[in-house]
């Protein structure tokens, strides 16, 4: 992993015209819980630091163009990222248009990336549990036209601090036994949730195994992530990635 003062540059074995990175909380204008780089105009922040701190990430990181941004709301749903004009409802972009920038917004759940082995598709997935579930990943590696693809896992709770009720593991379980994998017992009925294995799982299900990143805690490391189970009102961290 390469780690710069204010962005994470996932490493993958990508071609070298893929682009990506997973923003930190650090070295942007935001004040308070917000601090400092938060990316999102729906958390309750000053809609003006929101546009600096855009603006700051579009410098940071050389970005082609302004990213799509998308209208989050733990659904299924993945868009064509180089057809959007205004930001859709919807957990995933794609594309295969190079300086198309897609991008989702996370602080607990699993930003993922997928990169076809070519260099020519890419996509930017949210997952939380609920979007696990209901097939957000498969969506998306659906949309794409390559069946070899790179994934890299982004910066996600961990394992000892995502704590869920015995109702989701069932939930999973429904679909596959093999997700008790990510499933450990805990106190008062309780299970916690590895959600980089869920997703490996997932992806191993869709017939990918090149698989990268994982081993984060947004929930545990407070300088560089924000998490809404630590903090409830808080910022969110961007995770991009475009080609040429």
């Amino acid at each position: 992993m390469n780690t710069n003062k204010h962005w994470l540059q996932p490493d993958w074995p990508v071609p070298a015209n893929i682009h990506a990175a997973t923003t930190l909380r650090t070295g942007g204008v935001s004040q308070d819980c917000y601090a400092s780089l938060n990316l999102a105009t729906h958390v309750g922040d000053n809609p003006d630091l929101v546009k600096q701190n855009r603006q700051i990430i579009t410098n940071l990181l050389s970005l082609p163009s302004e990213p799509v941004w998308l209208n989050q709301t733990h659904s299924n749903i993945a868009v064509e990222a180089h057809q959007v004009t205004m930001p859709p409802q919807a957990d995933a972009s794609y594309t295969g248009k190079p300086g198309v920038v897609c991008a989702v917004m996370t602080a607990d759940c699993l930003p993922l990336l997928a990169c076809s082995t070519d260099g020519t598709e890419i996509a930017a997935i949210h997952a939380g549990w609920r979007g696990l579930l209901d097939g957000i990943i498969d969506n998306t590696i659906k949309a794409l036209h390559h069946n070899d693809l790179l994934v890299w896992l982004g910066p996600a709770i961990g394992l000892e601090c995502f704590e869920v009720g015995a109702e989701v593991r069932d939930a999973f379980l429904a679909q596959s036994v093999n997700y008790s994998s990510a499933f450990k017992i805990a106190k008062n009925n309780k299970y916690l949730a590895d959600i980089y294995q869920l997703a490996r799982i997932n992806l191993a299900k869709l017939g990918i195994n090149k698989i990268y990143g994982g081993g984060f805690c947004t929930m545990t490391e407070h300088e560089r992530f924000y998490s809404y189970r630590r903090d409830k009102q808080t910022g969110r961290m961007a995770t991009l990635i475009w080609r040429d």
